[in-house]
């Protein structure tokens, strides 16, 4: 099909959350709230890595590179769902959509990655403990970060354009705070099963393989933990390894749900509510989960917060 002729939208209506004014400024306010807070969580655990230097270690280097994929990934739509909120059209052009659509599914590839990453700094510290040292070198730490955030990158620029090429004749509403996958492919006035069914695939593949080697990593992780003689031992190790189970359990199961599972029986409002859980909710609470839990993250939180109030009296 001629796309020239065919392709008459020039923007999309994002409904976004339905209600009353009132209610928009409820949900204006908290989402902000939300955003603030998520960014000054994160951006804390940045700045005690950077700051305090026993913090130096792979993990707590995978762990700042990890807050800051989480600020990267809430931005790349609460902004402009604070604006969409408070404007009268509801309007993002056609190229603002597919922009917030590739940043949206590559930022969320690479935290599957990064929390692939993670399972194995946790499995190499705890199942090899004598080796840890030797393998996780900082040089390997840098190699799996940049290799997380290009395969990331790099996995959906062909499939997303190919699908902006398809004619969009009108309507233009998508009924949703972010411009997705199955939204856009029902506004499309052309089927496109092959280019549907790669990114589908795709998508899966990346769940599918880093959930199943998340799993294997914590099974054989807890297997070691049962084995460690002291109580003292195990509460350390139970102690970091839940915290990332609860954001590995959070993130994956909502996605899983939404990605994977089909979505046509699933009403439009809980479709909204599980992306908000792992795309919003989720990055806000990584540094509680993180910090409240570890005896040394949060000694160097206090010390970047008590330098930053002794920096302001002087």
């Amino acid at each position: 099909m001629n796309r020239s002729a065919t392709h008459v939208v020039t923007e999309f209506i994002l409904l976004g959350f339905p209600g009353c004014w009132k209610i928009q400024i409820f949900l204006f306010s908290w989402f902000l709230v939300v955003y603030v807070l998520t960014l000054l969580g994160n951006g804390a655990i940045i700045c005690a890595v950077r700051c305090d230097p026993r913090l130096h270690t792979p993990m707590y280097f995978l762990l700042g590179n990890f807050a800051f994929l989480e600020i990267c990934y809430v931005s790349s739509t609460v902004p402009n769902m604070l604006a969409n909120i408070l404007s009268k059209t509801k309007a993002i052009s056609f190229s603002g959509c597919f922009l917030q659509f590739y940043f949206f599914f590559s930022l969320g590839t690479t935290e599957c990655l990064f929390l692939a990453v993670m399972a194995y700094d946790r499995y190499l510290a705890i199942c090899r403990p004598l080796h840890y040292p030797a393998i996780m070198t900082g040089r390997l730490c840098g190699m799996l970060v940049s290799f997380c955030w290009l395969i990331g990158f790099l996995g959906y620029p062909i499939p997303i354009f190919f699908i902006s090429q398809l004619p969009f004749c009108g309507p233009n509403i998508i009924d949703h705070f972010l411009c997705d996958m199955d939204p856009l492919m029902a506004l499309s006035c052309a089927p496109a099963p092959i280019t549907e069914f790669i990114f589908y695939t795709q998508s899966s593949l990346v769940l599918f393989f880093t959930i199943m080697y998340i799993l294997r990593s914590y099974t054989l992780l807890l297997r070691a933990v049962f084995r460690v003689p002291s109580a003292a031992g195990q509460q350390k190790a139970f102690s970091t390894c839940g915290s990332h189970l609860v954001v590995v359990s959070l993130f994956y199961g909502t996605v899983m749900v939404m990605y994977v599972s089909p979505t046509y029986g699933i009403p439009t409002l809980m479709q909204k509510i599980l992306t908000l859980i792992y795309s919003v909710i989720t990055p806000l609470f990584n540094p509680l989960i993180y910090s409240l839990r570890n005896k040394d993250m949060k000694l160097a939180l206090r010390n970047v917060l008590f330098g930053m109030r002794i920096s302001q009296n002087s």
